[in-house]
């Protein structure tokens, strides 16, 4: 297995795959994951000729299960600690959900700055801020994510279990096609991480304002959700990303989950496909 060791001395598991000299892609995972959530567009783009790779978030997946560090910050400066190992230049960056906050404060804080960066793509992404507050009156109540915490210190196995078989996929929408093994596939990757980076998570992703790295941001973006997504709503996700960035294109998908890079695999890739050749 692969490791970088970054500054504070917390070891990241990476995959790379693909020929050395062709153009990368960086995948962000979102919470409470790993970098295989990735293997629908993985596979699809090492088969084009680029060359792929993703990381685990530190205390998810295989990375190392750390007491600290599960913040924004240090979330961006362990993905520059990859980027900068493997020296990938002319990267294109897609986050999904928390990693979508990882990608605008990676290209913001490191990777404009090291011009490392040609375009990036946020998915059903959190930026700019989730929790409710008098500057986000549309943002969700606090008390969502506190029913987070508390479900996720009672029982995190049967939390994630719940989290996979309803919302996340949208597997609770009348006549949804339900898939035991993307649920089974959800609750893995979960439970491979430790219980405390997944707690702090939360505050992270929901209460991060990430308002001025959006502003900051002058590669080309393209911004992907679905309308039916009921772990981050939309109207206060995509619409105000698109508003805030300086260069940046918008797809809403009618219907499609959070999750809709996997249960609408086929559609999501063609669409990053035709943004990264653009």
């Amino acid at each position: 297995m692969t490791f970088v060791t970054t500054k504070d001395g917390t070891q990241i598991f990476y995959k790379d795959w693909g020929p050395k000299n062709a153009q990368p892609i960086v995948f962000h995972h979102g919470w409470p994951l790993s970098s295989d959530d990735w293997d629908a567009q993985m596979l699809f783009f090492v088969a084009q000729g680029f060359r792929v790779i993703a990381h685990d978030r530190r205390g998810h997946g295989r990375s190392a299960q750390v007491s600290d560090g599960h913040d924004m910050d240090h979330y961006a400066a362990d993905a520059a600690a990859v980027v900068e190992h493997l020296d990938l230049r002319k990267a294109v960056h897609i986050g999904h959900s928390t990693g979508g906050g990882e990608v605008a404060r990676y290209i913001a804080k490191y990777g404009e700055p090291q011009a490392r960066v040609a375009k990036a793509v946020l998915v059903s992404a959190v930026p700019p801020l989730m929790v409710k507050t008098d500057k986000n009156p549309d943002g969700t109540p606090i008390e969502v994510f506190d029913g987070f915490r508390k479900a996720l210190a009672a029982n995190r196995s049967q939390f994630f279990l719940d989290v996979a078989s309803g919302p996340f996929y949208g597997f609770n929408r009348p006549g949804a096609k339900v898939s035991q093994g993307i649920i089974q596939n959800w609750w893995r990757q979960g439970m491979m991480g430790g219980a405390n980076a997944h707690y702090d998570g939360i505050k992270a992703f929901s209460e991060t304002d990430q308002t001025e790295d959006l502003k900051a941001i002058k590669v080309p973006m393209l911004i992907l959700q679905g309308d039916d997504d009921q772990v981050v709503p939309y109207k206060d996700a995509a619409l105000l990303q698109a508003k805030l960035l300086k260069n940046s294109t918008l797809k809403v998908y009618p219907g499609f989950p959070h999750g809709m890079c996997t249960t609408d695999a086929d559609v999501i890739n063609s669409d990053l496909l035709a943004f990264i050749r653009s």
